[in-house]
């Protein structure tokens, strides 16, 4: 990359010196170039090369003086990517992209396989991507690519690789400090040192949030990145370790009849997460030539998580009122003996399921990459391989709680749900996950203008799942799965200034143990609890076609200037306008979704559903025109099913059968997102942006019967001035109309809590209306301080 930048800007230069060429500078695009593998670090391709809608941004786009989040900013500066939430928490929403997520709630279908400097970050368990365990502070480049499946198993939807900065890349001490509403205070610093070959850099922040919601716990993410590295005149090396310790307060969906009456109201609770992470990373780089780039990476992560979830419960009164049974009058609470029935007449009875994850995974890649000319023209050749193991342990337990009708918490008594035949007994397994991944891909220049690409990838996985509690063997499985995806596109540079692609590509992903061990729709989970042994599941597949057109304009004194990864904030006398728009076309084949559980509330099971398909149109500008940025870009997608089968309607018990052509739920159709900054002085600079999601059908509504979640708009705004050389304030405002919206919404039974008097009693807090939303955060400020040196 910095060889082709250089390069670049010497042309420009010479350009510039030579009378009569104002004209040829303002036809010369920027050369950009990303990674088409999952080392990025040697695989780098021009962007114009690649056939598909690839999308990049950089540090200063993650930047806290933009937005709050990491996940905000990526919202804020990747086009057709949007946010959405099932567990309440803002460091804990999913991201989704082209009808795909990658998402931190076990029990999603995680279809975006996520990179961190080369090693795979889906968790083993789950596949789930905790996007509060990666300091936002320390990236350094984001990578998002669809249509490529070199990036292995979840790349359904696409892939993101993320870099992180190092001491060679980054320079200096920076520090800051910011906070605003809802209690929230951040703190973060990074530094970068290089002397020579030598070079280190290190990251760290701490966040502390009280949360909007009533009765929500507080968050505090706490994280770490540290990087030494070394190299010679063939060679670099790295060694990194991401640290984290987080703390989350949830507040899941709420009866929107609740939040007619207070928008900030919970329903039941406790709800909190605790996530730790130690990732050790090792890198290395070997250049023997200026056409041979080998590359190697290792890795050990060790993930723990735990997580406490106050609900409803099947548990009731027998039809002996001094006893209790669950699920119906007859079977017993404990299949070890009677449980008296010891709650005090109306009271609304409830449980606490608690989780544990403890994880540890290791494995590694070996790649190279060849650009030795073939039979005289332009050849980008890479070939690589990779294995990821991982092992396992979840433990799950259910205990018997008291609803305090005024506020929904949910007490624990100490007495923990364990019956078989209502499929909720304490839970621990393990279970083993190994990935084995071998890639190519070539891409080819027939002529200066047309590029031909060829590739693919072979995917084994094996998967093993083994109860440690000795009463149920039949948990025991062995499955494995392996497929060979292929991809082939080609590019076309109609003029300097415009590339026309199109490409083919296919893709999978197995199963997860949670997927594996809740299929059975007679015998179903509480989603992210409870594993039980049932009928194996198929492997997804997915098939996607992608066309479309991008392009870049210049002029002035943007011509003639050094080309950074972004359009630079200020460009004098000058402009600069990238464009794109494409076209995709994905089915997946055998497609995993969760099916709710008529016979227990509150469960489900997981089903192949036949054929889904997602399809759409991406449009994108950004425009740098003296002292003014902007951009603007439109999704759209269109996502249905396109087999028929049953589902299981939560609310009335009902059996209704999807049909081809119903909407996929929590997939809103139209993204619109706008966005400027001005640089009012050198010094100062405001900006805006204003996103808008168009409606979406609730989750658990495949048949989409009932209302919709409504499109929403949100603006949001952000200032910086800078005081001296090293000092800069800044301010943002998120919301900034208090807009009420929902973020996603899902179908529930309204029924209320179950008796403790018995089912001749009505039961407690019953409601009508069967939607339970997510609603939006309201207005927020905050305002901060960072000191560079």
């Amino acid at each position: 990359m910095t060889k082709l930048r250089a390069l670049k800007s010497a042309l420009l230069l010479t350009c510039a010196a030579m009378p009569g060429v104002a004209s040829a500078q303002s036809t010369l695009p920027t050369i950009e170039v990303v990674g088409v593998a999952p080392l990025s670090g040697g695989a780098e391709i021009d962007k114009d090369k690649v056939p598909s809608n690839v999308l990049s941004i950089g540090a200063a786009d993650l930047s806290s003086t933009k937005s709050p989040s990491l996940l905000d900013g990526m919202v804020q500066y990747l086009p057709g990517v949007s946010l959405s939430d099932q567990s309440g928490n803002q460091f804990q929403r999913n991201l989704d992209y082209r009808g795909f997520s990658a998402s931190p709630v076990p029990g999603t279908p995680q279809g975006i396989a996520v990179y961190q400097n080369g090693s795979r970050i889906n968790e083993a368990f789950g596949d789930v991507v905790n996007w509060d365990l990666i300091p936002q502070m320390a990236i350094a480049r984001m990578t998002l690519m669809p249509n490529n499946p070199l990036f292995g198993l979840n790349a359904t939807g696409g892939a993101l690789s993320i870099e992180m900065k190092n001491g060679f890349t980054y320079h200096g001490t920076e520090a800051e400090l910011w906070g605003g509403s809802y209690g929230r205070i951040t703190g973060g610093a990074q530094s970068g040192y290089q002397d020579g070959n030598v070079a280190a850099y290190v990251a760290a922040d701490s966040t502390y949030d009280r949360g909007w919601r009533d009765f929500s716990s507080s968050s505090q993410v706490r994280r770490m990145y540290v990087d030494v590295g070394a190299r010679g005149d063939q060679t670099e090396w790295h060694v990194s370790f991401t640290g984290a310790d987080n703390k989350l307060g949830s507040a899941a969906g709420t009866p929107i009849e609740m939040l007619n009456q207070r928008w900030s109201s919970v329903y039941t609770w406790p709800q909190n997460t605790h996530l730790q992470l130690a990732f050790l990373q090792a890198n290395g780089k070997w250049t023997p030539t200026d056409t041979l780039t080998v590359q190697a990476n290792a890795y050990f992560r060790a993930y723990r998580a735990s997580h406490i979830d106050g609900n409803g419960t099947d548990a009731q009164a027998c039809d002996d009122p001094t006893q209790l049974c669950i699920g119906d009058g007859a079977t017993a609470l404990n299949q070890n003996g009677v449980t008296p029935n010891f709650f005090a007449p109306n009271t609304g009875l409830g449980e606490i399921d608690r989780n544990q994850t403890s994880s540890n995974s290791y494995g590694g890649s070996l790649q190279a990459t060849s650009t030795y000319q073939l039979f005289g023209h332009d050849n980008h050749f890479v070939v690589g391989s990779s294995v990821d193991h991982g092992r396992s342990n979840f433990q799950a337990t259910s205990e018997l709680g008291a609803v305090d009708l005024n506020t929904l918490f949910v007490n624990g008594t100490g007495v923990f749900i364990d019956q078989p035949d209502a499929d909720i007994t304490p839970v621990n397994i393990n279970t083993t996950n190994t990935y084995i991944g071998l890639y190519a891909t070539n891409t080819f220049d027939i002529t200066s203008q047309l590029s031909l690409t060829a590739g693919g990838r072979f995917n084994y996985a094996q998967i093993d799942v083994q109860d440690q509690t000795g009463t149920t063997p039949q948990l025991n499985s062995n499955n494995n799965f392996q497929r060979f995806n292929p991809v082939i596109g080609a590019t076309y540079k109609i003029t300097p200034n415009l590339t026309a692609y199109a490409g083919y590509s296919e893709a999978n992903r197995a199963p997860t143990p949670l997927e594996l061990g809740c299929s059975s729709p007679t015998t179903p989970c509480h989603i992210d609890n409870f594993l039980i042994a049932d009928p194996p599941l198929n492997q997804v597949v997915s098939h996607t076609i992608e066309a479309g057109f991008r392009g870049e304009f210049s002029g002035g004194a943007a011509a003639a200037a050094p080309l950074p990864l972004k359009a630079p904030k200020i460009v004098e006398n000058g402009w600069r306008l990238r464009w794109g728009v494409s076209v995709f076309h994905t089915e997946n084949t055998d497609d995993i979704i969760n099916i709710a559980s008529l016979a227990a509330p509150g469960f489900g099971f997981f089903s192949n559903a036949g054929t889904t398909l997602r399809q759409g149109v991406e449009a994108k500008v950004d425009l740098s025109w003296n002292r003014w940025t902007a951009y603007a870009n439109y999704t759209f997608v269109d996502a249905t099913f396109r087999s028929t089968f049953d589902v299981n309607d939560p609310n009335t018990g009902d059996v209704r059968t999807v049909m081809p052509g119903d909407h996929i739920p929590g997939i809103p159709a139209h993204r619109l997102k706008l966005g400027a900054e001005y640089a009012v002085t050198d010094a100062w600079t405001i900006g805006g942006d204003v996103n808008y999601f168009g409606s979406q059908y609730l989750l658990r509504d495949e048949t989409n019967i009932y209302p919709i979640v409504p499109a929403y708009w949100v603006v949001n705004l952000h200032t910086s001035y800078q005081i001296t050389k090293n000092i800069q304030i800044f301010g943002l405002i998120n919301n900034l109309f208090n807009q009420h919206y929902y973020s996603a919404g899902t179908v529930f039974d309204p029924g209320g809590f179950n008796n403790s008097s018995g089912n001749t009693n009505p039961n407690l807090f019953s409601l009508n209306d069967p939607r339970s939303m997510l609603p939006g955060m309201p207005l927020a400020a905050y305002a901060g301080i960072r000191a560079t040196f």
